[in-house]
């Protein structure tokens, strides 16, 4: 069977994003500001808007919309990617190894990137809190507020969430299908 991305002109997509080897290079407020930079400077090129995001120590996910007739989020994807891996300190990257380290590979992120295209509003709502309360499902946080790489506090000043907002669910009953 061939498998092909749903890839819709102007969606909606929720992506996680992972380092190579789950190594928390995002620990480190400088690889978080130099994402954040990677991602103006795609989006000034190639616009898409970011509707929620959040950085934890070794993934990211992120819910993107593309512009009308736009799905190339692949290569958005592959340059971000590739901008942190060229602009981030020297020993950051972890040194390769056999055939990487011949092709002169630096591995700072896995290859590959989860994507789900957003069907309908309530496929949104469910995506955006996962986002949200990721933070707190993996132990770093008590409240989704208290994460300062996140969209959160842009949902909580637009009114979109309380500022004690814990999601519709528990963090434990919150997944995605």
């Amino acid at each position: 069977m061939h498998y092909r991305r749903d890839r819709t002109p102007g969606g909606t997509y929720f992506f996680t994003v992972v380092t190579a080897n789950r190594r928390p290079v995002f620990r480190r407020p400088a690889m978080v500001a130099l994402l954040r930079e990677s991602l103006r400077a795609e989006m000034a090129q190639h616009p898409f808007t970011i509707d929620a995001m959040v950085v934890l120590p070794d993934h990211l996910h992120a819910v993107w919309t593309l512009p009308e007739g736009d799905a190339d989020y692949s290569n958005r994807w592959r340059r971000i990617k590739g901008w942190v891996t060229r602009h981030c300190h020297a020993d950051v990257l972890p040194r390769p190894s056999g055939a990487k380290a011949a092709r002169g590979d630096q591995e700072l992120w896995q290859r590959r990137f989860w994507e789900h295209r957003i069907r309908d509003e309530r496929d949104l709502a469910v995506h955006i809190d996962y986002i949200h309360i990721n933070p707190v499902k993996h132990g770093l946080v008590a409240s989704p507020g208290d994460w300062p790489h996140s969209s959160f506090r842009r949902f909580v000043r637009n009114g979109t969430y309380g500022p004690d907002w814990l999601g519709s669910d528990s963090a434990d009953k919150l997944v995605l299908e």
